[in-house]
């Protein structure tokens, strides 16, 4: 596996098509793998209440939906959760989830609502790396002015000086 990984990193250092493929698929299965824990988190929602799926769907719809709305001649969005409160209620709802399929038994399928937590928890982390090295790359201190202090902590930058005999 691991050369496997090796090979794939190789191949799309050297072609940006080979890179921008590999991004696509690691995209879908996310996708595909998010879409699952959220199937699993409507279908234990819909047990414990005692519905249709359909409508746990509906009510997690509703939940967390988010309305445009004009006050005071500027856009804003309004919804029944305020914005500090919906990450820790999706949260609880997949730890809901993990903590049903652990206890049926369904290991596998608890997998898909832990991977989807762990990465709701790392998602702020991840992102504003991610920006920070994409602003680094593209904007670059000048030479003359000293590095700024919010550098990336994963970079490692040395000088190097010739000792004369």
């Amino acid at each position: 596996m691991k050369n496997i990984v090796r090979h794939l990193l190789q191949a799309a250092v050297r072609n940006p098509r080979t890179a921008a493929a590999i991004l696509l698929l690691m995209l879908v299965a996310l996708a595909g793998t998010l879409s699952y824990a959220g199937f699993i988190v409507v279908g234990t929602l819909a047990g414990y209440l005692g519905t249709s799926r359909f409508l746990a769907g509906l009510l997690l719809g509703v939940l967390f939906a988010r309305i445009p709305w004009v006050a005071q001649g500027k856009l804003r969005t309004v919804g029944l959760l305020p914005r500090t409160a919906r990450r820790p209620v999706m949260l609880a709802l997949l730890v809901l989830a993990l903590a049903t399929c652990l206890y049926r038994g369904q290991i596998v399928a608890a997998l898909f609502p832990g991977f989807a937590s762990g990465f709701l928890l790392a998602y702020p982390r991840m992102r504003t790396a991610f920006v920070r090295r994409t602003l680094a790359s593209l904007f670059r201190p000048r030479g003359d002015s000293p590095p700024s202090p919010r550098a990336d902590d994963g970079v490692i930058d040395v000088e190097f000086r010739e000792k004369k005999d």
